[in-house]
């Protein structure tokens, strides 16, 4: 997680309603109540809350409306509040909120992390190292396998979501997303869903998915890039298929097919091993089959497109003054085409 930062324009909340619901439900905090605002993502607001010494971090949901089942907070808060015994590179959740009155929507109050976050290249405090690419690419792959092989039912977590099936709700989830958010017609988005429908998968595993494991969602200590030290953003957490959590890393990963497109929300730079290398990796850690990635893979585009595009629209209905996603509309488009462009070579 980035160094907070002042509140952006139109995203303060009510401090003074905030700070009374905050020292009645958790009565050992002391001292003057500061707030700051984490600058780095594009859709949940994170802030730093703070009584005194102690730091914690508050998540909700984005202004305006909400996609269905997207910007989860309760679920958030139930993955954090178990997982943290059993993947320690999880936060801790420490209070949830339902009441709206409160803030104006959900939150969670989870533990403050702090470390390195790399977002688009390798970060200063890195560069002296030796392979430093190739040894951060491992940290986050044994990350995701570590992840991946977490007892579920050790973790209280079996209840989390319904494995059967998974893929195939997805499938039709955020096609209605896409529905939901879409401004134009897109030939690639509806080409792409039908083959998917059409070749869905059977799952290896049923694993804890994160649904959103990239660099800028890991944060690493200064002294060791060897080791994914706390993992963010998991209100979108359920139970399915693991493979589905990779093709996600991957949609993130430099991609040659993609050089030619500008104002792709995520886009790694820097001589990391390309997707190969973390497919073998992958599958030596955790045994997994990899052959049928490219479904995967497509997927993945194919969901990137469906967010940029409501990112996109939350920008364009005035929901959000973030001037990043004024550019999301081609984002999406060329997620479109790639996830496309996967999917016909199957």
């Amino acid at each position: 997680m980035d160094n907070p930062k002042n509140i952006r324009p139109g995203e303060a909340l009510d401090w003074p309603s905030l700070e009374t619901y905050m020292r009645n439900q958790m009565p050992a905090l002391s001292g003057a109540m500061t707030v700051a605002q984490f600058h780095g993502g594009h859709a949940n607001l994170t802030y730093l809350i703070k009584f005194g010494d102690t730091e914690l971090v508050l998540r909700r949901p984005p202004f305006g409306k909400i996609a269905p089942g997207a910007h989860d907070m309760k679920r958030e808060y139930r993955v954090l509040s178990k997982l943290y015994k059993h993947f320690p590179r999880s936060p801790r959740a420490y209070l949830f909120c339902d009441d709206t009155d409160i803030i104006g929507a959900p939150f969670v109050v989870v533990e403050r992390r702090t470390g390195i976050v790399v977002r688009y290249a390798v970060p200063e405090v890195f560069r002296t190292f030796d392979n430093i690419e190739e040894r951060l690419t491992d940290a986050l792959v044994k990350a995701i396998g570590d992840l991946h092989l977490v007892n579920v039912d050790a973790a209280g977590l079996s209840n989390l979501g319904r494995p059967e099936g998974y893929l195939e709700r997805q499938l039709e989830g955020w096609y209605k997303r896409w529905e939901l958010s879409k401004t134009e017609d897109n030939s690639s988005m509806s080409a792409t869903y039908h083959i998917l429908s059409g070749e869905v998968p059977r799952a290896q595993a049923v694993s804890i998915v994160h649904n959103d494991i990239k660099f800028d969602n890991c944060q690493f200590q200064p002294d060791n890039p060897d080791t994914v030290t706390s993992l963010f953003d998991w209100d979108m957490t359920t139970l399915g298929d693991p493979l589905a959590d990779l093709g996600s890393t991957l949609s993130y990963w430099p991609e040659p097919l993609l050089a030619k497109y500008k104002n792709l929300p995520v886009v790694l730079k820097g001589a990391f091993p390309d997707k190969q290398y973390i497919k073998a990796k992958y599958a030596a850690y955790t045994g997994f089959d990899l052959s049928p990635m490219p479904w995967y893979e497509a997927f993945a585009y194919w969901k990137g497109a469906v967010i940029a595009q409501q990112l996109y629209k939350r920008y364009i209905d005035g929901a959000t003054r973030d001037e990043r996603m004024k550019s999301f509309g081609s984002s999406a488009k060329a997620l479109a085409e790639m996830a496309f462009h996967i999917i016909k070579l199957m």
